[in-house]
């Protein structure tokens, strides 16, 4: 919930939803004290068609393995001004990875891991 309130800090707007494990809990199905407040699903919409969707993995689902599941977040802007303003905003305390910069492939490129561990690339197409 926090990296998404921060991601609501860079692209803006409203989330479209937030459910959490809780919300779901009845007596066939308990959730455990310590699970009931995790994000079951998370929905922000993110420029004219595009969500970012995200949830919490519960211990009951299993061990998380971030080596299993990683995975990055592409997001293409529609300018160059675009794509530095989600670059900065979002790679702000993370890692960059690959400085946003016009690349060999014609596009306007760059990769991080966030604050939170979370990566993603970002880029813009002028064709």
């Amino acid at each position: 919930e926090e990296a998404f309130t921060f991601y609501k800090s860079v692209f803006g707007g409203d989330f479209a939803m937030i459910a959490r494990f809780k919300d779901l809990s009845n007596s066939e199905h308990p959730i455990a004290e310590n699970e009931a407040n995790k994000i079951m699903h998370i929905a922000l919409p993110i420029g004219k068609t595009s969500i970012l969707m995200g949830s919490d993995t519960p211990e009951f689902m299993g061990k998380h393995n971030e080596n299993e599941t990683r995975s990055k977040i592409s997001i293409n802007a529609e300018s160059k001004e675009e794509a530095d303003k989600l670059f900065n905003g979002l790679s702000a305390g993370g890692k960059i990875e690959m400085p946003i910069a016009d690349s060999p492939w014609g596009s306007y490129f760059g990769m991080f891991r966030d604050k939170y561990g979370i990566e993603w690339m970002v880029s813009f197409n002028s064709k």
